[in-house]
């Protein structure tokens, strides 16, 4: 039987791919430290459990909810917004979703048609491309320079009349990377002017460390916003990966539209989560600051010493937010002798134990991602066992 010529060209995410891999492994007694998944390792915070806790006994969870999210979370939603970046928008202007991966995967159905284009400067988060090609759409791979940025000459020379949109992700995964007001001003005012839909994805905007400050593109002017996608979430502030839930807010014919695909695609997100998420948004935000400051600690120590390794320079130096590391590690590949980032992630994961995600599945080889999303004593022995790994391949290279 012959499958969808669509789905066959599609590639697994290489981060799950990679996770299952180290999960597995763990499962099979082997000691792996998995750096390859972006998932907080604090538990949810207990008055966001607590909410759901109170909606499962007073029996509120035990029901559907509007395919687009309870009325309730999109007040929520809107007024943590609001707070956050000025702007406001109509709860009929906000779609909930099972996670910010749906969001953009709906988000691509609305608005490809096929063969349409979507910009994406490399490297992006692997998914986006993959979620392009599933909406008939064809991805754009936009260049950057050494320090992973890109202007807007750049974009240009890659608008065709097929341009639709175009992807927007700060602070970035995989990089960490965080746009300037001064560039996210430049580029939205190019897009609007070619008529151009932004797809802000600013699910990480919580998490900026030692003094960089986030700039949202909701900030920007209201001139823009109907050319303005936000896509955004609680599974990385609010440490709550598992209980997916996502949102995209936007102009409001996109959202209807949003809400009519979700209704035939999956009724609608976990009542149970919905709850859970109204209070993370409309709750104490305290948490939010203690796992930020853990995280930047986290990335103070780890940082030096994973640019310490033999061939491996990070380019754009220490990242501003998210939680990742992005090592451009070719010299390390020609040290070691392995032909490219992937032969050398999985050398690294059956002989050094370590999970890995190589930079092609990101758009950019040559390069791998880590993730210090996990205890520092894990970082530092993720560390030595890289160092050793490394230091002993250099040393048969040399024989």
């Amino acid at each position: 039987m012959e499958l969808s010529r669509k789905v066959m060209q599609i590639q697994p995410s290489a981060t799950l791919k990679i996770s299952a891999t180290a999960k597995q492994m763990i499962a099979d007694g082997v000691d792996v430290i998995n750096l390859g998944i972006g998932e907080p390792d604090y538990q949810t915070p207990d008055n966001i459990k607590q909410a759901a806790i109170d909606s499962i006994k007073n029996g509120k969870a035990s029901f559907y909810t509007p395919a687009t999210g309870l009325p309730a979370l999109k007040k929520a939603i809107s007024a943590r917004i609001e707070a956050d970046h000025g702007y406001h928008f109509d709860p009929s202007q906000i779609v909930v979703t099972d996670g910010a991966k749906m969001a953009l995967f709906t988000l691509f159905q609305v608005i490809l048609n096929p063969e349409d284009e979507v910009l994406l400067p490399v490297p992006y988060w692997v998914s986006y491309s993959e979620q392009v090609k599933l909406a008939g759409g064809i991805p754009v791979d936009v260049a950057t320079d050494r320090q992973l940025r890109f202007t807007v000459a750049d974009l240009e020379a890659h608008r065709t009349a097929k341009t639709k949109a175009l992807v927007l992700n700060s602070p970035q995964n995989p990089s960490g990377l965080v746009f300037s007001q001064a560039e996210l001003t430049a580029i939205v005012h190019w897009a609007v002017q070619n008529d151009i839909l932004i797809v802000a994805d600013e699910i990480y905007e919580k998490l900026l460390y030692n003094g960089n400050f986030f700039t949202s593109v909701l900030e920007l002017g209201d001139e823009n916003m109907d050319h303005v996608i936000l896509i955004n979430g609680v599974s990385k502030a609010y440490s709550m990966t598992g209980w997916r839930i996502g949102y995209a807010a936007g102009p409001q014919a996109i959202m209807a539209k949003m809400g009519v695909v979700l209704g035939h695609a999956a009724s609608n997100p976990a009542a149970v989560s919905q709850y859970a998420a109204i209070e993370a948004f409309g709750g104490d935000q305290s948490s939010v600051e203690t796992m930020r400051q853990g995280f930047e600690a986290r990335l103070n120590e780890l940082y030096p010493l994973i640019n310490s390794l033999p061939g491996f320079k990070m380019p754009g130096g220490k990242p501003a937010g998210a939680f990742y590391l992005f090592p451009d590690v070719t010299e390390a590949l020609r040290l070691t002798g392995y032909p490219d980032a992937p032969t050398f992630v999985q050398a690294v994961l059956e002989e050094a134990h370590v999970g890995l995600v190589p930079g092609e599945a990101f758009g950019l080889p040559g390069h791998i991602r880590l993730s210090y999303a996990t205890d520092m004593d894990s970082l530092r022995e993720a560390y030595r066992r890289l160092q050793k790994f490394i230091d002993q391949k250099i040393a048969e290279q040399a024989k």
